[in-house]
């Protein structure tokens, strides 16, 4: 005979029935006890006397349920679970069984799951943190983050996710690329913009690329300004307030976002068979992002859109801005190109000045003096310099000689002047150059005054 446990309260109903049984109490004391009908006490009594202690477990105890589904069913849905979603949890395989017309709740299939021998996912436990309210507006302030991740699982290089996250409605916009660069933090700021404006604040990271590791110019440290990187330097002008987080949990909802799409992009791209970056970010864009929207997107606290307006020069502005000096050729170095500023702008008398060079993301270059641009074309190469006489080197000049019937070979004029030979000091002793006598040391005496006198001017010694 089959055994089937008792719950408690039908073990209280046994002790009861016990009773009644040996006339310690009364069916109708019995009710009173076990907060019944008189009628359905009754029809436990009858149950007990007939059945004995199996009269009071439920009838259907061990009895598949009448909502059960079918065994066959149960058996190809979980087929089609481990051969197409094996990776996936409940909740997101419960969804993609749906779409394909397997209704089941996710609690369902995770205690079949359990059932069949699979282990569960534990995750593991975090530090406690301080909980930070939602902006109340959309547009008031907007998490950005780069998610590093192989988001093809192997069938190409690994790259990026760069994603937008609103703080208040948890509004979502995302796009792969290559690395994360200054170049994708403007990509991504000019979609968001364009959809649906300019955000109060950004919320980031202390990255390069927001934050400026270096010592400032002796310019910038003598006005008392910190320096910026181009991405600061563009939000200052767009008057977007930059936020550098301390920690990642700091701008938890874009880090766990993050993690979602670690779980859900990757198995969508898998599914829909996609391995490069352009068909990925079409994907994204026209199918992925909106249901994913749909589905995680939640109410602000105020209908405001606090989003401002977008200027017209936003491309200008999300661009590599930098001062350069005009040559006194008029010519422009930047990045080892050559620009030459057109004569047009002669009037302005740039040469010895600084002009903004402004490098666009598509490549174009454009130079700007004092909000005016200039006009300007690039050069192939560094402009030959065109020497003046002053750089020209002099010749090199032979020494004149004399012919042999020259005037002054007849005569003692333009001789070379010969070294006096020096006397030894027993020629001095014996000959003397002085009519003073020898010194005791045997050298010659130093001339006197009138001596030196004597031999001064120009003249020819006699040969």
């Amino acid at each position: 005979m089959e055994k089937l446990l008792m719950s408690q309260k039908e073990r209280v109903r046994l002790v009861v029935m016990e009773q009644v049984k040996q006339g310690e109490l009364t069916v109708a004391e019995a009710c009173e006890v076990l907060g019944l009908s008189y009628r359905q006490t009754k029809r436990v009594w009858r149950r007990y006397r007939l059945e004995g202690d199996r009269g009071l477990v439920h009838g259907l105890r061990g009895k598949p349920s009448q909502r059960a589904k079918p065994d066959a069913w149960k058996e190809r849905l979980l087929a089609r679970y481990e051969e197409r979603y094996d990776d996936f949890g409940p909740t997101l395989a419960a969804e993609y069984l749906a779409a394909e017309g397997m209704v089941v709740d996710h609690e369902t299939l995770r205690r079949w799951r359990l059932a069949k021998g699979k282990p569960r996912l534990r995750r593991r436990r975090q530090r406690h943190r301080q909980w930070r309210e939602r902006k109340p507006c959309f547009g008031a302030m907007v998490q950005l983050d780069g998610s590093h991740h192989d988001w093809f699982e192997g069938r190409r290089p690994r790259c990026v996710l760069m994603v937008m996250v609103d703080d208040a409605t948890n509004q979502v916009w995302a796009q792969l690329f290559e690395a994360e660069t200054t170049h994708a933090c403007y990509d991504m700021l000019e979609h968001w913009a364009r959809r649906a404006g300019l955000p109060q604040s950004l919320y980031v990271d202390r990255d390069s690329i927001y934050r400026c590791e270096g010592v400032g110019s002796v310019a910038e440290q003598l006005a008392g300004k910190e320096p910026q990187t181009q991405f600061a330097r563009a939000m200052a002008e767009l008057g977007v307030d930059l936020l550098l987080a301390n920690s990642p949990q700091a701008k938890g909802r874009v880090e766990r976002m993050n993690g979602v799409l670690q779980d859900r992009l990757v198995k969508a791209l898998r599914l829909a068979g996609i391995s490069d970056l352009k068909t990925g970010n079409v994907f994204l864009r026209k199918k992925f992002l909106s249901n994913f929207n749909r589905k995680f997107t939640v109410k602000a606290a105020s209908e405001a859109d606090v989003h401002r307006a977008v200027p017209r020069a936003l491309n200008e502005v999300l661009s590599w801005q930098e001062e350069r000096r005009v040559q006194r050729d008029w010519t422009v170095v930047h990045e080892r190109r050559w620009y030459q500023v057109d004569r047009q702008q002669e009037r302005m008398s740039l040469a010895g000045k600084n002009v903004l060079v402004r490098k666009l993301r598509d490549g174009t270059v454009q130079l700007e003096h004092r909000g005016q641009k200039l006009k300007c074309k690039e050069l192939g190469g560094r402009p030959a310099r065109q020497a003046s006489p002053a750089d020209e080197k002099p010749k090199a000049v032979q020494a004149w000689k004399p012919a042999a019937d020259h005037p002054w070979r007849g005569t003692r004029v333009g001789r070379i002047r010969r070294p006096r030979q020096r006397k030894t000091a027993t020629e001095a002793l014996v000959v003397g150059d002085s009519d003073r006598p020898p010194l005791r040391s045997g050298l010659t005496p130093s001339p006197t005054t009138k001596e030196k006198t004597k031999h001064r001017g120009h003249f020819l010694p006699s040969s």
